[in-house]
């Protein structure tokens, strides 16, 4: 009997904290209503591994709130964002003009930042919505690799094979040869908060290792740990409404704390 009480009492407890979490959920706003609001700039760029492969990137990501954004969009780059998130890759992210930007891999260290207008993602207005209620005006997007690719089991196939035949590492603003420009992407201390969300698979495991060794040490990490790992963080778009939801709720309360 006691025992049946006592797991009684322990449901009680589980349905007010699901009540209570219910209520706390932020509203979720909608794409037209974030796309007002907030403009877009990415760097795209092709890099010309051999006189048969072009590899199709993207370096960084601006999300600027349209009333403060300077009107020279490449003045975001030398901005200080008020948070740096920090995922896998660009995925289906693509400009919304021309880009004439190719560059051979081993000069990639030399490549100038040039953003344009950017067609925004469902992951992308997450970022937006994270920004509405914390009042961001900026935020910037590093990813672990460049590489734009939409479905994530190619990508890790993509960037394995590429690393591995073509020794090609650059693909990663993290990457040894990248130094001087994360530098100028990622600022020292603590003040911008890192917001790392590249999602749980151990196949990213050498991207995360290379970039959790290049940030610096007295950064101010956020995100949603994975329970049970060191360096898993929830991507902001899980496939379930209800998860994504939860992920919104669950950061905006991180940064409350």
């Amino acid at each position: 009997m006691p025992n049946l009480q006592k797991k009684l009492q322990q449901q009680k407890v589980q349905v007010k904290a699901n009540r209570e979490e219910e209520l706390t959920m932020q509203p979720f706003i909608s794409a037209n209503e974030l796309k007002k609001k907030y403009g877009v700039f990415g760097h795209f760029y092709s890099v010309e591994l051999t006189s048969t492969e072009v590899v199709e990137c993207r370096s960084v990501l601006e999300i600027a709130n349209k009333a403060h954004a300077p009107k020279e969009h490449s003045e975001l780059s030398v901005l200080r964002p008020d948070a740096i998130f920090i995922m896998m890759n660009p995925g289906s992210s693509r400009p919304l003009v021309e880009v004439n930007n190719q560059i051979r891999a081993k000069a990639i260290h030399k490549l100038e930042v040039s953003l344009v207008p950017t067609m925004p993602d469902t992951t992308q207005y997450q970022v937006m919505r994270l920004m509405h209620f914390r009042q961001w005006r900026h935020v910037r997007v590093l990813n672990l690799s460049d590489i734009r690719i939409s479905k994530s089991p190619e990508f890790i196939k993509q960037f394995h094979r590429l690393e591995g035949e073509s020794q090609f590492a650059s693909h990663s603003v993290f990457s040894d040869a990248r130094t001087d420009e994360l530098s100028l992407k990622l600022p020292l201390g603590n003040k911008t908060p890192l917001v790392l969300a590249w999602g749980l698979s151990d196949k990213l495991n050498p991207l995360i290792d290379r970039c959790m060794s290049r940030l610096p040490r007295k950064s101010n990490l956020m995100g949603l740990l994975e329970p049970d790992t060191t360096n898993k963080y929830r991507h902001p778009l899980p496939s379930l409404q209800k998860d994504k939801l939860i992920w919104l709720d669950k950061i905006v309360r991180q940064f409350d704390e």
